[in-house]
């Protein structure tokens, strides 16, 4: 059976009245009108609201809208839903009249494989494949996949092998897509969307990637907490945020083998995994570019992040490096 493949998440929400953590599923509403919030389950990870509102009520409809929202898109990009669109998608190698949203996340896709050089690459499922296939057998190598497996796997990648279309979506046959590198981050963003829509000023949104809609009510910032990758429950720093989106990627957060050698952060020039840094944590006024842009950050030096982050809506990345020595790239 495949061992240690439990996810860790490694951004959390820090700021002391914020309790997600306590929090059963469901609305929690306190006293006064604000804040309300909701806590769930979204694109297999655990997801928050908070809002502060004058009306309790229509703060509760404005959540019910927005995890409506959320859901519908999580049957268009889920992967572990059966009947999904990306699920038919990498069945048949073709998707006819497709949603809007699934054409705008693939060509948003496809964008930054191109500012990355492709390192940034939704087709990297065959690899995904590959190595859990591997480490599920009873005596895996813990080497890895062989080579030749390796190559085998590659050659079904490519992100510049997608044609994406608002009438179809289409890529040769063997290749699949996994969209948990950015669908968190998009899902997100299309939530503060429609709270903002609906005169939303004070919000916390964490569908996996945190983004918050202006200030505290106080006027103080957000908090987000950077976990140490170490250490459970410790933070290894916190990061103020107003109108800011937050996403942490660590080679940590999904390992296939005991030893923690190969991880969910695949190189696509190579095949192989990456081990740059314990974890990489983007600052961004979308969520969708924060949550993007972790995984290609966690395959370049420091000097490569720099130069690129005139080109991405990145204003800070702050890298804890094998040795666990922490830094930051700011724009």
């Amino acid at each position: 059976m495949t061992r240690n493949l439990s996810r860790r998440r490694f951004v959390r929400i820090s700021a002391a009245t914020a309790g997600f953590s306590l929090m059963p599923a469901g609305f929690h509403v306190r006293a006064g009108a604000a804040p309300i919030i909701w806590r769930g389950t979204m694109l297999g990870a655990v997801a928050t609201m908070e809002i502060h509102h004058d009306d309790c009520g229509e703060a509760e409809r404005l959540i019910s809208l927005a995890c409506a929202e959320a859901w519908r898109l999580e049957r268009l990009f889920s992967l572990y839903l059966p009947d999904s669109a990306l699920v038919e998608l990498n069945r048949i190698g073709i998707l006819v009249d497709p949603a809007a949203e699934m054409v705008d996340l693939l060509s948003i896709s496809q964008h930054y494989a191109k500012l990355t050089g492709g390192l940034f690459d939704v087709t990297v499922q065959p690899l995904w494949d590959l190595y859990a296939s591997h480490f599920s057998r009873e005596g895996a190598d813990p080497a890895g996949p062989s080579p030749a497996a390796i190559e085998t796997a590659l050659a079904l990648c490519g992100c510049g092998r997608l044609a994406v279309g608002r009438d179809r979506i289409a890529m040769p046959r063997g290749m699949a897509i996994t969209l948990n590198g950015i669908a968190q981050g998009y899902v997100t963003d299309k939530m503060v969307d429609l709270l903002r829509s609906h005169g939303v000023t004070h919000s916390l949104v964490d569908m996996g990637e945190t983004r918050a809609i202006g200030s505290r009510p106080d006027g103080r910032p957000w908090e987000v907490g950077v976990a140490d990758p170490d250490i459970v429950a410790r933070t290894e720093t916190v990061l103020p945020i107003v109108d800011r989106a937050v996403a942490t990627s660590s080679a940590y957060g999904f390992q296939f083998d005991p030893q923690g050698r190969f991880n969910h952060l695949f190189d696509p020039r190579t095949g192989g995994c990456a081990d740059r840094y314990r974890s990489v944590t983007t600052v961004s006024r979308n969520a969708t570019a924060a949550d993007a842009l972790t995984k290609p950050f966690s395959l370049m030096a420091e000097e490569q992040i720099q130069s690129l982050l005139p080109r991405v809506d990145i204003e800070r990345v702050h890298l804890i490096n094998a040795a666990g020595r922490p830094s930051d790239v700011v724009a």
